[in-house]
């Protein structure tokens, strides 16, 4: 269960970072909102954050309670699932998005700021598909194959919510200029985090295809031992340190090449 909270918040935390449409706005978003408060201090404003959150992880828990009920028959397509996640994240390291027109869902901004900041935090998933929908897709269809019961659908998309909105709850705490340099970092390398998340969504696949699809391949002598293997703690604990490795990797080449991108283009337009 641990691992699959620590996939969720990591597929969560992918899905926000990797988001160029909403993040760069949420900052002006928070101060509109905060203006609109009886009182315009700092709590006030770490308040609508947290608003935010909690409408987040009320999303969350709903589509964790639906997939829960359904999470049965996607058991039976695991291979399309495991294939579907892989594929996603394929796509991400090659910087394509095939949800990218998707029509954008909106918000309904109410005179109180504090309802309007939850009902934000309600539809930020729907209005961040666009941007995020290949890792939001993959941590859904991840999900759905792999919890079992309705108390660990909860507690999964719970662990995604929180990796989600994090860094909501977060920003609206930091002083204005932080946030303007936090949001311009994350906008100006999407790119790299892009791919850096699409490793980490192959990386999931593999795991789910290896830990779920194997063993019910294996015969029941299995003379290479393969059960033993697929269950080894520090085997997995192996595979995700290189699979971190990779990512860091990934991003800082990325970042190294979308610099180099960046430079080039300022000594064109000089």
């Amino acid at each position: 269960m641990l691992e699959l909270i620590v996939t969720a918040f990591a597929l969560g935390s992918a899905a926000i970072l990797t988001n160029a449409c909403m993040l760069p706005l949420y900052p002006g978003l928070i101060a509109f909102l905060a203006g609109g408060a009886e009182s315009r201090s700092r709590r006030a404003t770490a308040l609508l954050g947290v608003l935010v959150f909690i409408g987040i992880l009320t999303t969350m828990v709903i589509i964790g309670l639906i997939l829960a009920s359904v999470a049965g028959l996607l058991r039976v397509i695991l291979p399309v699932v495991y294939g579907a996640v892989i594929l996603l994240g394929i796509l991400m390291l090659l910087d394509r998005n095939p949800f990218a027109k998707l029509a954008t869902a909106r918000s309904p901004m109410l005179r109180n700021p504090y309802i309007s900041a939850y009902l934000y935090g309600l539809m930020f998933g729907p209005m961040t598909l666009p941007c995020t929908a290949p890792v939001i897709a993959t941590a859904f269809l991840y999900g759905a194959g792999t919890f079992e019961g309705l108390r660990d659908g909860v507690i999964y998309f719970l662990a995604f919510g929180v990796g989600f909105g994090w860094p909501l709850m977060l920003l609206p705490i930091l002083a204005l200029p932080f946030q303007r340099r936090l949001v311009r970092l994350l906008a100006r390398n999407n790119k790299p985090i892009s791919r850096a998340s699409g490793v980490l969504m192959i990386a999931v696949g593999i795991f789910g295809i290896v830990t779920e699809l194997v063993p019910q391949l294996l015969t029941a002598d299995d003379p290479y031992r393969l059960h033993d293997l697929i269950s080894s703690q520090p085997v997995w604990f192996a595979y995700w340190a290189v699979v971190v490795v990779i990512i860091i990797g990934v991003l800082l080449f990325s970042m190294r090449q979308n610099s180099t991108t960046q430079t080039r283009q300022i000594a064109a337009d000089l």
